[in-house]
């Protein structure tokens, strides 16, 4: 019987990024959760209303319903997601942690703004001012919860695989490095040459998802 898995989408985001990992996990029999957290991309208002201590307590009530319904499980976190699962890791019996383009040191604020706000025009087709009050407000969370989940890094010890883009326009391939220097236990880290921030959704995502089942699979 393979272990459950949870996956966590990124900062402004929504489970379609880590969606066919998801797939790809379920193929092999394993059961998958891929919740829509506070931080999405979806509902503005609540990106507006919600802090970040608060992404803290839904990530952590995911866990915990995760511990009560299997016991231990997998924990697969993407971007900003790639934070709250190694936090989690440390708290919860997670057995296994993959971290993906994990949001450690990005590109620069102003920088990942853009990114955002080109992705919410794409996406929700919104005007541009509704684009600029959001992210603003929104990211200066993002930038606190980074600073405030940053040093748990250094005490996870639990199975690690690390995956980083080396054309990440918003996650700094630094993050990877940092990451793989901080956490203990056995470790792995793998390089993507040809994709960008969405790893999922890239031309490496069959590379790595070949990756992630040998990890998954190792005693």
């Amino acid at each position: 019987m393979k272990q459950p898995c949870l996956l966590f989408h990124g900062f402004t985001g929504g489970p379609y990024e880590v969606e066919p990992l998801a797939r790809h996990l379920r193929e092999r029999g394993q059961l998958c959760e891929v919740p829509m957290l506070p931080w999405n991309g979806q509902n503005q208002q609540q990106l507006l209303t919600t802090r970040w201590e608060d992404w803290v307590q839904a990530a952590e009530r995911h866990a915990e319903q995760m511990t009560a319904t299997y016991g231990s499980f997998d924990m697969v976190g993407f971007s900003m997601g790639g934070l709250l699962a190694a936090y989690l890791s440390i708290r919860y019996p997670v057995r296994k942690l993959i971290l993906l383009n994990t949001a450690v040191i990005y590109v620069s604020p102003g920088r990942l703004l853009n990114v955002i706000r080109d992705e919410w025009k794409y996406q929700r087709k919104i005007s541009l001012v509704k684009a600029k009050s959001t992210p603003l407000l929104a990211t200066w969370q993002f930038t606190r919860l980074v600073r405030h989940l940053k040093p748990e890094l250094s005490l996870v010890n639990k199975p690690t695989l690390i995956a980083q883009s080396e054309r990440d326009q918003v996650i700094h391939p630094q993050s990877a490095r940092y990451i793989y220097s901080k956490v203990r236990g056995q470790r792995e880290l793998h390089w993507h040459a040809r994709s960008d921030h969405l790893i999922c959704l890239s031309e490496d995502a069959p590379m790595l998802f070949k990756q992630i089942s040998a990890f998954l699979d190792k005693e």
